[in-house]
């Protein structure tokens, strides 16, 4: 067996296992009860980035069979971790503010790190554009 069919085959089952796990989570969330609001908030939020991805990875394999130009798609997948990255941003703002919250040092400067780094490039882009 090709070693792309077996990857397709094993993401294809865990699509399916993801599938029953969400038709779960949806029975839970309908009862309402135990929800944490940030925690609700973060998993909607998930949920978004897989919807926007799978639309993506979809409409690239129909441009793909189609033999149409793909890069369309891969400016919309593109701006959508844009999206993502600063609702992201946000909520880390907001995590760096609270006290009740511990950080490990390590995590934190390797985000800063790539942070530093992207800023940089961002500045660089954002000058081009005005």
């Amino acid at each position: 067996m090709k070693p792309e069919v077996a990857s397709a085959e094993n993401v294809s089952s865990r699509l399916r296992k993801g599938i029953v796990e969400l038709q779960s989570l949806h029975d839970a969330l309908l009862s309402g009860e135990g929800l944490d609001p940030r925690i609700l908030t973060d998993f909607r939020d998930s949920l978004n980035r897989v919807r926007n991805t799978a639309w993506s990875a979809q409409q690239y394999l129909a441009l793909k069979t189609t033999g149409e130009d793909s890069t369309s798609v891969i400016s919309l997948l593109s701006a959508e971790r844009v999206r993502v990255a600063y609702q992201l941003c946000q909520v880390l703002q907001e995590d760096l503010k609270g006290a009740e919250i511990k950080f490990q040092t390590g995590p934190l400067i390797q985000l800063y790190s790539a942070a530093k780094a992207l800023t940089e490039r961002l500045a660089d882009l954002v000058g081009k554009l005005e």
